[in-house]
């Protein structure tokens, strides 16, 4: 009965307007309409199913799964957090780096949960392996940031401030302590095992990517 939504860095401000981040939340939105429009047959062409890689079908289904949403609040959830920690890192890295980390943390996500669970038949979709290489990224990059979030407990909503460091860490605890999980529904899965690959491939990897120099904090209160 208790929720974080998170909204944005309240510690420093993109160098420059986030136009990658902006792009995937649009094609994520644009992909969603046509599940919506084209059914269940849609979704399970384009979604990834383990067994069918382990026997070397449907490889392309590695990239496709990361823009597809099993429903409303798996979409709405996702771009939320793609928008509260996307801008930063695409400025620590610069668009075109940014845009290839993203699409490498999805395909590290998707292996995960092919190796987790080799032989499963239920379709996994969703962004939210490539957006977990992003907070992954964040943790490692801005860890001490203040991240403005809604908090409802119950009835209660307030707006509150949290460390990245406590927000991303319990979120991926959480994932961890599920893994091998997945939740299933009536139009795929949401697979925990990658979102804990593409978690750790964003730490691992984070440094990599990034420009020279990071933009300096710049508080929003100022």
């Amino acid at each position: 009965m208790a929720a974080v939504i998170p909204l944005g860095d309240a510690t420093r401000r993109p160098t420059r307007f986030p136009t990658v981040t902006a792009i995937l939340i649009a094609v994520n939105v644009a992909v969603f309409i046509v599940e919506l429009s084209a059914g269940e047959p849609f979704i399970r062409r384009w979604a990834l199913v383990p067994a069918d890689i382990v026997a070397g079908r449907h490889w392309s289904t590695i990239f496709t799964a990361m823009f597809m949403h099993g429903g409303w609040l798996h979409i709405i959830g996702n771009m939320l957090f793609l928008w509260a920690f996307g801008p930063e890192i695409e400025d620590a890295m610069g668009p075109r780096r940014y845009l290839l980390f993203y699409l490498l943390g999805g395909v590290a996500a998707a292996v995960a949960q092919v190796i987790a669970a080799p032989s499963s038949t239920v379709p996994n979709l969703g962004a939210s392996g490539a957006i977990a290489a992003v907070m992954g990224a964040f943790l490692v990059t801005y860890p001490q940031d203040r991240i403005r979030s809604i908090l409802v407990i119950f009835i209660f909503v307030s707006t509150t401030y949290i460390p990245a460091v406590l927000l991303i860490g319990v979120w991926f605890l959480l994932q961890f302590f599920n893994l091998g999980a997945v939740t299933e529904s009536s139009t795929g899965g949401v697979a925990y095992a990658a979102h804990v690959g593409g978690f750790i491939f964003g730490c691992i990897t984070a440094r990599l990517f990034e420009l020279g120099s990071r933009p300096s904090s710049a508080d929003l209160s100022a």
